[in-house]
């Protein structure tokens, strides 16, 4: 039994599948390949977006088994599938994300990256994982996304509904120093209250779901995926006493750069490309409007990929005190 909170119900059988995968791995190929034949088998309609299609390789006959075969854009996904399954890393399923946002149709990760927190499906046992799945064993749950905004300030360094940028984050967004050595001048406000004037190397505001990413790396604690809650890491503050901190999901957050700043701050979400940030604007970061559906297999539990992806259980012999 998975310690995982199931907060939907199971769903009518699955006939429209999505799959989605990312180019540059022979590895990423084999597994679409072995899941469009088990989807084939079931003869169950398979939904391939452009860019899947275009990967060499890959195999579609739309002169033999592949009549069932649809290829659609990417963007337009949502509209074509009721289960979405992406063959990847993490990285490959934040992109999925803001495409299947508010779709309610949910998505399932085989993972051929790294460490697979997002992308949970071992490829060694995708055709056993997702023919349960598609079972209707599964566990479905929904994680909340981050949206970002650097409104530009009036006179009085008020922030205003001019919006000069705007995106969106599964797992954070990041306020950074992009290419320069120079720490970061900038006061954080959340729900209107005054925090801290900090001199960082940059902030994390990290969702439950990236806790276990870039925010771990920098100190932050890890948050099970079903709290309703925010966290915000500094990244190399200059004071001892900074810490990470956890606050509600429906917080508002707002940070202003100081205008002793020396240094170009750039935001970025998820890893995708940053945009400027001046003493002027201001960026507002809340909770997102849509949600993503993430689906797991019946093994999924949290600890359990805490313990294998983070290496908790690596107590061995040579830990132990030899006595003989």
């Amino acid at each position: 039994m998975s310690n995982f909170i199931n907060n939907h119900p199971k769903r009518a059988p699955f006939h429209r599948i999505g799959v989605m995968g990312r180019a540059g791995k022979n590895s990423v190929v084999e597994s679409l390949n072995e899941l469009i034949a088990l989807l084939t088998a079931r003869k169950l309609s398979i939904i391939i977006d452009t860019e899947t299609a275009a990967i060499e390789g890959l195999h579609i006959d739309f002169d033999g088994v592949g009549h069932h075969f649809k290829i659609v854009p990417r963007q337009k996904m949502g509209e074509h599938c009721d289960f979405v399954i992406v063959v990847g890393g993490d990285g490959s399923m934040l992109q999925v994300a803001s495409v299947m946002a508010g779709t309610d149709v949910p998505v399932l990760g085989v993972n051929r990256g790294r460490l697979g927190f997002l992308a949970d499906v071992n490829p060694d046992e995708l055709t056993e994982r997702v023919s349960q799945v598609l079972d209707g064993n599964y566990w479905l749950v929904e994680r909340f996304l981050l949206t970002f905004k650097i409104v530009q300030n009036d006179a009085e360094g008020k922030p205003t509904d001019v919006v000069l940028h705007e995106d969106v984050a599964l797992n954070d967004v990041v306020l950074h120093a992009g290419k320069s050595v120079h720490t970061i001048d900038f006061e954080l406000h959340i729900n209107g209250s005054p925090v801290y004037r900090q001199h960082a190397d940059g902030l994390i505001v990290a969702t439950p779901t990236g806790s276990t990413a870039y925010a771990l790396s920098a100190g932050g604690p890890i948050i099970h995926p079903t709290i309703d809650a925010i966290c915000l890491v500094p990244m190399h503050p200059h004071t001892l006493s900074s810490r990470p901190l956890v606050v509600a999901g429906s917080s508002q957050i707002a940070i202003n750069i100081h205008k002793d700043n020396r240094t170009q701050p750039m935001v970025g979400a998820d890893g995708k490309a940053s945009a400027p940030l001046d003493n002027d604007q201001t960026l507002l970061i809340f909770k997102h409007d849509k949600t993503l559906l993430l689906l797991h297999p019946p093994s999924y539990n949290f600890y359990e990929a805490c313990r294998t992806k983070l290496n908790w259980n690596l107590y061995s012999e040579q830990f132990s005190l030899n006595l003989h």
